[in-house]
């Protein structure tokens, strides 16, 4: 499992017009699923992005999380996360799991951000086209893999 945390100011995701899910300060989620990931994936990678430290205390350091500040999550799915370049110039997907396999892990992930640590966790549309809008803040931008 791949996640990219971009820290926010305020996030949105429009399906087809429709804002599909939107929060004015927390984290934006873009989540790839690969044929590998088990629930045990799902929970380690909730579980580490519920407790990560990037925003800052009153003295000014990265200390405190986005539970801590009581901040909110848009999570968007992202299979192109997957996406290898290594050869030719069209992207290979092969890596990224099939909606079959991903859509329930990914509905799975964010119940868990949900019920375990108490976050409002809006989403857009999984295999939809969509437009994130954001303001990153900072910018702050990580990367998270399960199986590193």
């Amino acid at each position: 499992m791949k996640v990219v945390i971009q820290r926010s100011k305020q996030a949105s995701v429009t399906v087809e017009g429709e804002v599909t899910g939107a929060i004015n300060f927390g984290y934006v989620l873009l989540v790839g699923i690969t044929h590998e990931d088990t629930e045990a994936d799902i929970k380690w990678m909730a579980d580490k992005i519920a407790g990560l430290r990037i925003f800052e205390d009153e003295a000014g350091k990265m200390n405190l999380s986005i539970v801590d500040k009581s901040g909110a999550i848009l999570s968007v799915s992202q299979f192109t996360l997957y996406g290898d370049s290594r050869k030719g110039r069209r992207p290979n997907f092969m890596a990224a799991a099939r909606p079959d396999h991903a859509e329930p892990l990914y509905e799975q992930f964010n119940a868990y951000l949900r019920q375990q640590h108490g976050l409002q966790v809006e989403t857009g549309r999984f295999g939809a086209m969509m437009d994130v809008s954001l303001v990153n803040w900072g910018p702050v931008t990580l990367i998270l893999d399960s199986k590193e």
